[in-house]
Order: C-alpha cells, then structure tokens, then sequence
C-alpha cells in the first residue's frame, strides 16, 4: 500500500477533568445505510484532490445529504480505568440537531439497570432526560455547550456529530492510509491532526462558539483523528483522541477516544427541543 503524506501548517487551560466529571457524574449521578457507492467519478473525486480539501468539505458534504443515522461511542481511559459510554439515535446535519439515546456501562458493583439518557443535541446546547440526582423524571436539563470548557466535544458521553465533522476542518499532517470496506461500503482512510483553533476559525456559525471554547479549555489543541470517507465525499466513520489535564497537585493525562459512525443516509430526523416549563431549573447534586 501507498502511503501519501501531507502537511499542512498548524492549550491553554487544562479541563480539570471537567469531560469525564461530565460525562461520569453528571450524567449517572446528576442527570442520573443507505448505499455509498457510486461510479467511478466519486472514487476519482476523493481520491484525486488534495486531502485537506475532502477533509475540509466533509461537513457541507453531510448538510448536503441531510439526515443520517449515528452509532457512537466514547471511551474514557484514566488512572488504569477505562470506560466506554455509547449513543445510538439519527442526526439532521442541515439544521444541526440530533436525538440520540445513551447508555451508560455497568457501574463498580455491577449493576446494569441504568435507563438509557435521551439526549438533544442543538447548536448551542445540548438537553439530556433521565432520572437522576434531583432531577424530576418528567423534566429535561439544558447545557449551554459554549460556556463548557470542551465546548461538548467529550462532556455529553457524545461528540456532537456535526462538530465532529467541523473538526476536519482545521486537519493538518494528513496521510492517505489507502482504500477498505466499511460495512459493505468502500471508503478511503485518512490519518491527520486536527487543530482546534483553526477548525474553530473555519467552522459554521452555529458550531463556533463551542469549538472556540473547546479550543481554550483543552490543554492540548490539537487533536490526533481517523476519518473514512464513502466515494461520494461523505464521512462514514471518525474517530477523535482528545487528551488533557485532570489537574490538581498530582495532575494526570487523561484520554478520550470519541468514535462515530454515520449510515442510512437521508433518514428523516425529528427533533422536538423541550418547553422552557419542561426544562429543569433547579440544583443539580453532583452525586
């Protein structure tokens, strides 16, 4: 295999381990495909151009197809423990919202009957549903994505599907890592480096604010990625290595492996974002 490499010229503060709190605590203590292939112009297409380019238009790709069906999973690994959260659920990528359903794993002791989190995702906010710390089961919490210091990348058990995609924009480093099969799909690998403050400066409107805060608050920003593209330019598959600082006297790297897989193209997707009377207000515990 043929191995092409290009380059393309290239944090702050550290999270405090505010993505895996998040992730952990707030949501099990506080908040307790359709066919890619095509002729051989798409494969040419992919291939042919200049990786930054099919990298860079992998979300205006997505907003083209409209809909699709997400699978994700997110895996935590600090201080030798390791945990994986996974979402199932439907994205629209032309308005930038989503419903997904989260399971949580089994806990230390090993019990596994945790109702799944539905989760809303919007650009801007994220609202998350289930029984938890305080929280009425009838009532929904509603995150402000812009004003966390991982701007939702990691904090919701989910990377935002559209700013996953958005993410690309800022890759750097990338090297073709040749033609595979995705669940019967052909698709073309590509390994990179992401920039947070360059896939910021270049993202949608409505992804900006929080990949601009993800940019100030992870203590590295540039974040390691696998993306597979389908011979017609759209991501199938994505994988992000996000790392920072848990902080404190004796601070330790923390990792989080964020992987997403997108089928069923032009889905429909409904989303119905809660009433501000269905929207919980009070103090969340963080049990």
């Amino acid at each position: 295999m043929v191995v092409q490499q290009y380059r393309d010229g290239g944090g702050a503060r550290a999270a405090r381990a505010l993505a895996v709190a998040g992730v952990i605590a707030l949501m099990a203590g506080c908040v307790g495909g359709g066919g890619g292939g095509s002729d051989g112009s798409g494969q040419r297409a992919v291939v042919a151009e200049r990786p930054f380019d099919v990298l860079g238009r992998a979300a205006a790709v997505l907003a083209e197809a409209g809909g699709a069906e997400a699978r994700t999973s997110m895996e935590t690994a600090a201080g030798g423990t390791r945990v994986t959260i996974r979402g199932e659920g439907a994205y629209d990528f032309r308005k930038q919202m989503g419903r997904l359903k989260v399971v949580l794993p089994t806990d230390a002791a090993g019990a596994d009957d945790r109702r799944p989190i539905t989760e809303l995702l919007a650009p801007g906010a994220l609202y998350m549903k289930n029984r938890g710390a305080g929280v009425p089961d009838d009532k929904w919490v509603r995150i402000d994505t812009t004003a966390l210091e991982d701007g939702n990348l990691v904090t919701g058990g989910v990377t935002d599907p559209m700013a996953a995609a958005e993410l690309l924009r800022g890759a750097g480093d990338v090297t073709y890592a040749g033609k595979s099969e995705l669940a019967g799909v052909t698709v073309h690998h590509y390994r990179g480096v992401a920039d947070l403050n360059r896939a910021a400066r270049a993202a949608s409107p409505q992804s900006r604010g929080a990949l601009s805060a993800a940019a100030k608050g992870f203590s590295k920003d540039t974040v390691p990625f696998d993306a597979y593209l389908d011979e017609e330019g759209r991501l199938r598959k994505v994988r992000h290595r996000f790392s920072f600082a848990s902080g404190g006297r004796e601070a330790a790297e923390v990792t989080v492996v964020s992987t997403l897989l997108l089928y069923g193209f032009g889905a429909p997707v409904t989303v119905k974002l809660p009433d501000e009377d269905d929207i919980f207000t009070g103090e969340i515990r963080q049990g």
